[in-house]
């Protein structure tokens, strides 16, 4: 089985109105069939068995049955595999809930704020006892046309529906607004019911075959002039791929059969009408990076990610700030800030000749904290994309030819304050970057003082002696005892209001090596970090 990445590329498709209307009626019937087919095979039918009534019942090819069965076994599959995980989750999420309650009952009894928290709570443990039930008996429970649509019949008027036939109108068409096309590596150009052949002009040719339940007088609708602003040449190259061998079969018999590779095409329609979606295999490239140049380490924080890079002996060569305020902004524009903050950290990495260095989040534990932090670090670190973030690093590092590291991130953060920030006059992101780019190249994470010097964020510092070494334990038992001791010096710093205090100017050597400092002084809930560029925050005059 192939390792290559799937990457998808998308247009929009200009119809004729018989041609919008044909895709309308073929979505119908798919949306129609992929519902009877989950009732049916949660009353537990056989797939070999529905299949063949099917084909008879929808009038659909053998293909297309196929199509419809892999996406809902997906469907499946997915939620079975994330309801473990999701279960975990809350369980971390009402445990922090419930410290935090504790806490506000000794310092706001009968406060506002306590309320809500525990309202959240009983929430929160009326869906784990849900999924745990779910769980147990092993019931798949899928929303066709999404939950959030589904509960917008119960209010009509603040949804801006006038009656429950104009939501049910809705609601029937988001059922039915999508389909999918299964491609193959053994089928003529990657799909036996898609296909798409290059016109002269450049364009592409969609050949679609039809379900013979439609009653189309032809089989096929055929759609000229499509066109790619991004992927066209993929395409064209996964449709060229393809190739007839001879191979041999168990039984010694020589056979022919078709060798390349898989194309598959979801059909969407939205607002403006339909798009095309094309997912192909993404081809390989050749490695432009080597560990023996050194490492470039990125450490994911919700405003901005910072980037630490180092030489073949891990030496700090340079370090680099990228904002990412995606506060208020909306999900398309969210993206499109990441991938271009990623783009920008593979071109440096193919650049340098140096791999790219990532930790394996456990975004579980991200989730379980916003139960104990303020409202604005919660919004904050829900309106963060981190899998989005990951996973876009790793496309465009595919892309660029530059290897992936990924690290534990076990103490990176407590190593990068302690060993490095002071040392270097860089700051806590920036030495959590450092460490690792160390780790990833495999290199000594021991403590370099007797006595850690950590920055805060206003700009000051706290200080406190590093625990004795027990040389016979790995070095991250010590950075247990360490990040033990770092918590409790911040939260002396608080206490004492060091915090508050205005910060001191940085040090012309620190400025040098591109050390920034945010505006500490901001009024309440003006999110002056999420509306402010990077470039201004950092020209600000200390």
């Amino acid at each position: 089985m192939s390792k290559l990445p799937v990457v998808t590329y998308q247009t929009r498709l200009r119809l004729t109105p018989e041609q919008s209307a044909s895709l309308d009626v073929y979505a119908e019937l798919y949306g129609r069939a992929q519902r009877t087919l989950f009732a049916k095979m949660r009353a537990g039918a056989s797939i070999n068995e529905l299949k063949r009534s099917f084909l008879r019942r929808f009038g659909l090819t053998a293909r297309q049955f196929n199509a419809i069965r892999v996406e809902l076994e997906g469907k499946i599959a997915s939620i079975r595999e994330r309801r473990p995980e999701l279960i975990e989750e809350l369980q971390a999420r009402i445990k922090r809930g419930q410290k935090a309650i504790i806490r506000l009952e000794k310092k706001a009894p009968g406060s506002n704020t306590l309320h809500q928290k525990k309202r959240r709570l009983a929430i929160l443990q009326a869906k784990l006892a849900a999924l745990s039930a779910d769980q147990e008996s092993g019931r798949v429970r899928l929303c066709f046309g999404s939950r959030r649509l589904f509960r917008k019949q119960f209010a009509l008027e603040e949804n801006g529906y006038a009656s429950h036939a104009d939501w049910k109108k809705d609601w029937q068409a988001e059922r039915s607004s999508q389909f999918f096309v299964l491609g193959s590596k053994d089928e003529t150009l990657g799909n036996q019911s898609c296909q798409a052949v290059a016109e002269p002009d450049g364009g592409l040719r969609l050949r679609l075959r039809l379900p013979n339940g439609l009653g189309e007088p032809s089989k096929h609708l055929v759609i000229e002039g499509v066109r790619f602003a991004y992927g066209q040449e993929a395409i064209l190259q996964a449709l060229s791929v393809g190739r007839v061998v001879t191979a041999q079969t168990k039984t010694g018999k020589l056979v022919r059969k078709r060798e390349g590779s898989a194309v598959s095409y979801r059909f969407v329609r939205d607002r403006k009408g339909w798009r095309v979606f094309v997912s192909v295999e993404a081809q390989p490239v050749a490695l432009a990076t080597r560990r023996l140049a050194g490492a470039i380490g990125v450490d994911i924080n919700p405003d901005h990610l910072a980037l630490a890079e180092t030489d073949r002996f891990g030496n700090l060569v340079g370090i680099r700030r990228i904002g990412l305020h995606l506060y208020g902004k909306s999900e398309e524009q969210a993206k499109a800030a990441i991938g271009d903050a990623c783009r920008q950290i593979a071109r440096a990495c193919a650049e340098s000749g140096k791999p790219l260095v990532i930790e394996r989040l456990d975004l579980r534990k991200r989730r379980a904290e916003l139960e104990s932090v303020d409202p604005v670090r919660a919004r904050s670190l829900s309106s963060f994309a981190y899998a989005k973030t990951i996973s876009m690093l790793k496309a465009a590092a595919f892309r660029a030819g530059v290897e992936m590291i990924e690290v534990d991130p076990a103490y990176t953060s407590v190593i990068g304050a302690v060993n490095h920030a002071r040392r270097h006059g860089i700051g806590s992101h920036q030495g959590a970057a450092y460490a690792i780019a160390r780790r990833g190249l495999g290199l000594s994470e021991r403590p370099s003082v007797r006595e850690a010097v950590v920055p805060t964020r206003n700009g000051g510092h706290v200080t406190f002696a590093l625990p004795a070494r027990n040389r016979t334990k790995h070095v991250w038992s010590f950075w247990s005892d360490v990040r033990k001791g770092l918590k409790a010096a911040h939260a002396a710093h608080a206490r004492s209001g060091g915090n508050r205090l205005p910060p001191a100017p940085l040090l012309p050597k620190a400025r040098a090596l591109g050390a920034t400092r945010t505006l500490s002084a901001k009024p309440r809930h003006a999110n002056r970090r999420q509306h402010c560029s990077a470039d201004v925050v950092d020209d600000l005059p200390w």
